[in-house]
């Protein structure tokens, strides 16, 4: 019996959240007194889980599977949560792995417990802690079915070292066909910087910067803080920045370690999506927009003149600091 983790690559690399999962899965082994087997499709990297507790790799090498696909990927995980006896799968809280949990959990018949923000309370019962109502409150969920799906939000645990002997075995995809049900035609993503998905600073910005030719700024800031860009909705709608950019309840979930908001006056929707970032500072020249409520640190001020001296202070940060 193993605590079985699905760690998530591109390109052969693994994301950010791989090692944060096997991390999670390494904690929760040793809560059960076992050990972690990970599986990754098409990774180069499988012997850097080692470094997070992960003590054997099933690597799935297939071309066919470069792409993400729901339905082989969790055929593929059901049949080596199987073979390796696993009572726990642990998964990140992607977008990917949000498609792959019901068909996973339907294939194992097993409990599925999403937003899961700290290690299990108990693993008899198998009790965690998880965020609900739009991140508004927690929720402690006990799961009482043989095999366990446990879906850990991002940026909650963290990576943490925990060197491990491990081993690598290649393994077939056990497909079953389903590689043509869907089909991925075209994959549109975010090249040369952090994407909000894996990204610890999230700078985002509102209608309050007027237009697109004023987004150079944003940019800037995000730069000099290695952070993802990001929008609101009435933004994207406009056309100002591209729909991927998008987040909130209606678009891309943030839960980064910072989240900087600029000319956003907070509509409950956006702060739903948002909620879950550690520490939210917002810059607004309306001392009463929503968003301040919610903000760890505010800023009332005129963005054309707060940020550049942002900037300009966090260079000579940097430079002082190397």
């Amino acid at each position: 019996m193993s605590v079985l983790v699905y760690t998530e690559s591109e390109k052969g690399k693994f994301k950010k959240n791989a090692f944060e999962v096997a991390s999670y899965a390494a904690e929760v082994a040793k809560m059960m007194g076992t050990t972690v087997t990970a599986i990754s499709f098409n990774s180069d990297e499988n012997d850097t889980l080692g470094d997070y507790g992960v003590s054997k790799v099933l690597n799935v090498k297939d071309d066919a599977l470069s792409t993400f696909n729901a339905g082989a990927y969790a055929t593929t995980i059901a049949e080596a949560v199987k073979s390796t006896d696993a009572k726990v799968v642990i998964l990140s809280s992607s977008t990917d792995t949000k498609y792959l949990a019901p068909l996973l959990s339907a294939k194992l018949s097993a409990g599925y417990a999403p937003n899961v923000v700290q290690a299990p309370e108990s693993t008899s019962p198998f009790m965690v802690k998880r965020s609900a109502f739009s991140n508004k409150g927690f929720a402690h969920t006990q799961i009482d079915t043989d095999i366990k799906i446990v879906g850990v939000s991002n940026n909650a645990f963290g990576a943490h070292e925990n060197k491990t002997d491990v081993s690598v075995e290649e393994i077939a995809a056990a497909t079953d066909g389903v590689t043509n049900i869907t089909k991925s035609v075209e994959v549109d993503k975010v090249v040369g910087k952090a994407t909000i998905a894996d990204a610890d600073i999230v700078v985002s910005a509102g209608r309050g910067l007027k237009g697109p030719e004023n987004w150079g700024m944003i940019e800037e800031l995000a730069d000099v803080l290695g952070a993802a860009t990001a929008c609101s909705k009435p933004v994207s709608d406009l056309g100002w920045r591209p729909h991927g950019e998008h987040v909130g309840q209606t678009g891309k979930p943030v839960a980064s370690n910072l989240y900087i908001a600029i000319g956003i006056s907070g509509a409950i929707q956006h702060l739903a999506g948002v909620s879950a970032s550690k520490t939210k500072v917002v810059i607004n020249n309306d001392p009463e927009a929503p968003f301040f409520k919610a903000a760890d640190y505010g800023i009332v001020g005129d963005a054309f003149e707060v940020v550049p001296q942002l900037i300009e202070k966090l260079k000579d940060f940097k430079a002082q600091n190397g």
